[in-house]
């Protein structure tokens, strides 16, 4: 059983997962070798870099993105990918079983 601060944690990362535009940035990072520019990410996504920099504040909140300044850029990576890809995949298989 799960005490209080683990609850929080998986509900922070859950719900960090629960945005269409959270889960395309994860999808454009987890397609990269590498590690993508908020702008790049933003220009992608077609949205302007606030929008983008705001969703992924929550995600680094939660601890499924990290992020570092490369010169006076930012740049982001997923932490645990393998652990990210999985989850999406559960979440599809359960819309299946619908």
């Amino acid at each position: 059983m799960l005490d209080e601060g683990e609850l929080r944690q998986v509900s922070a990362v859950l719900s960090a997962l629960g945005s269409p535009t959270r889960l395309k940035i994860v999808e454009l990072v987890s397609e990269t070798e590498r590690p993508l520019h908020i702008k790049a990410v933003a220009q992608m996504l077609k949205k302007d870099y606030a929008t983008v920099y705001r969703h992924i504040k929550v995600m680094e909140k939660s601890g499924l993105i990290g992020v570092y300044e490369v010169g006076r850029s930012r740049v982001i990576y997923l932490k645990n990918a393998d652990l990210i890809n999985e989850c999406v995949q559960i979440a599809q298989k359960m819309l299946r079983t619908h």
